[in-house]
């Protein structure tokens, strides 16, 4: 005997791109059952990943579980009334219009007849008196305006029939659609069992369904009074798996789940050295055999020949690429999250956030500046994931200053300890001025030979508007030489710091509330006369 159990959705776990869900239901059980029902399930359910577990008072023995297909009659669709609806009001509309373009084609006969009429009594007229330009002109203007009226009038009623019937169409091919004979599929679990003992049984089901997944989101909210980042983490929560969760306690995981309950089979993982390839002529017919077994490895070495049939210039450039990139791996961390209340998703696809937490990171800003190319400071956060804090996971972040949204970043995989940085943008409370306040071109003879000496001296003057000590990273470029001829040197700074690589000058200076400080520099351009500099932007 067969009993239907009537179940509903507790517990839903989502990973990547499927969900793990629980049902719970009672049954009272007489002694004859021997096959429970759970009915109407979605289609997306993985039959394999069915799981069922049984308490209560009841004694029973499970015997076996299966899922089976069930296709149920629909019942007419709740539009069809609508639909027969508007085809009638439309169908009045188009009676009414064809009423009315009889009429206007009546009217504008009779505005024709009416000229002919009055053109034929002249002509038969016995005794014709003189012609009456003045009322002949009155007559025309007559006939031209109401003809011309008609017209339109018939023009405008012919473009409403036209689309009255095209909405029609539309209509009843919408109509044929949804009034022919529908079913729907669903699957039902069918739990084969003995009963050892009468009572009620409490039934587990869980099993696995697509189109369900989940992503991380965040909101980043710095404010530059305190020295903390807010950081709301969120779950971005999808599904269209074709039943709602409703009232559910939700799991967030990044866990991958397995079906079935065999052990996957350990293979041997093997490794090797990487071996160049010495090739001075062509290619024997070995190395063509592994090349096009190998498309990894069908790679020409210099002095070979490429064969016909392996791969293109485009695939070529493209295994250069990918080999120069060297190999990465990438470690995921398992990470499960339990929202903090029960959550409403419906399966539309639509997406719903949840909240994970809502926490205040600690940070440090920093305001990096380098006034060659713009005189504005741009701040930069740097935010510590705590110890006792969870795995933040990639994804995208929205970003706020000061509670005004000022774009989006991605931030990748953070474990707890570790550290991020997120760049805020150009900061007005901190003023840049760059000026020259110095340009010399001195001409030497040295021996037999001329020297060109050119000093260039900068002062930049940093401004703090704001009511707290602020940090200031200063970033300046001196020219650097790509002739051997060509020397440039520092000739002092202020603050004194050493030069760096690449020609850079870095200050680092704590600006205390509403204050400002100056630094300057000079460098000097050595070369023969006769050589012209290029790339000099004073």
């Amino acid at each position: 005997m067969n009993k239907t159990v009537d179940t509903r959705i507790i517990e839903v776990t989502v990973y990547e791109d499927r969900a793990l869900v629980t049902r719970r239901g009672i049954v009272q059980l007489a002694g004859e059952e021997t096959e429970l029902i759970i009915p109407y399930l979605p289609m997306t359910l993985l039959g394999e990943s069915v799981q069922v577990s049984a308490a209560g008072k009841a004694g029973v023995r499970l015997l076996g579980v299966r899922t089976e297909e069930n296709q149920t009659p629909t019942s007419v669709h709740p539009k069809v009334s609508q639909i027969n609806e508007e085809i009638r009001d439309l169908e009045e509309q188009k009676r009414q219009g064809q009423e009315q373009l009889t009429l206007l084609n009546l009217q504008r006969n009779f505005v024709k007849d009416l000229n002919n009429y009055y053109l034929d009594s002249l002509a038969k007229s016995q005794n014709p008196e003189p012609l009456d330009l003045e009322k002949m002109g009155k007559l025309l203007d007559f006939v031209e305006a109401r003809w011309q009226k008609i017209s339109n009038g018939i023009a405008k009623e012919d473009r409403e029939q036209k689309k009255l019937g095209n909405q029609l169409q539309i209509l009843r091919s919408q109509l044929d659609r949804l009034s022919s004979p529908q079913t729907q599929e669903s699957l039902n679990i069918a739990i084969s069992l003995e009963v050892l003992e009468i009572g009620a049984l409490e039934l587990e089901i869980s099993y696995l369904v697509t189109q369900a997944s989940w992503q991380p989101h965040y909101d980043l909210r710095w404010e530059s009074a305190n020295q903390s980042v807010n950081i709301i983490y969120l779950a971005d929560v999808k599904q269209n798996t074709g039943e709602d969760w409703l009232e559910v306690a939700l799991t967030l995981s990044t866990a991958k789940p397995k079906i079935g309950t065999q052990l996957p089979p350990v293979t041997p993982w093997y490794i090797d050295v990487k071996q160049s390839r010495n090739v001075t002529g062509g290619t024997t017919s070995n190395d063509r055999s592994d090349l096009s077994h190998n498309p990894q490895l069908a790679m020409p070495f210099a002095g070979t020949t490429l064969p016909s049939g392996m791969l293109t210039e485009a695939e070529l450039e493209r295994l250069r690429e990918e080999m120069s990139k060297g190999d990465s791996v990438k470690v995921a961390s398992l990470v499960t999250f339990v929202a903090s209340s029960r959550c409403n998703i419906s399966s539309n696809g639509a997406s719903h956030k949840t909240i994970i937490f809502n926490n205040d990171y600690p940070c440090k800003s920093e305001y990096i500046s380098v006034p060659r190319r713009l005189n504005y400071a741009y701040v930069k956060v740097g935010i510590a994931n705590p110890l006792t804090n969870v795995t933040l996971l990639p994804g995208k972040a929205n970003i706020f200053r000061d509670r005004t949204f000022i774009g989006t970043t991605e931030i990748e995989n953070i474990a707890p300890g570790q550290e991020f940085t997120i760049e805020l943008g150009v900061d007005e409370g901190v003023k840049i001025e760059r000026t020259l306040v110095e340009r010399l071109i001195d001409k030497k003879l040295i021996g037999d030979r001329g020297r060109t000496t050119a000093i260039y001296g900068y002062c930049i003057s940093i401004s703090n508007l704001r009511d707290r000590e602020v940090e200031v990273k200063i970033v300046e470029q001196l020219p650097v030489s790509c002739h051997q001829q060509l020397k440039v040197r520092i000739v002092d700074c202020q603050p004194s710091i050493p030069l760096g690589d690449m020609g850079l000058l870095e200050w680092t200076i704590a600006l205390p509330p509403l204050s400002s400080q100056d630094l300057s520099y000079h460098f000097a351009i050595e070369h023969p006369p006769e050589l012209q500099v290029a790339g000099l932007d004073i």
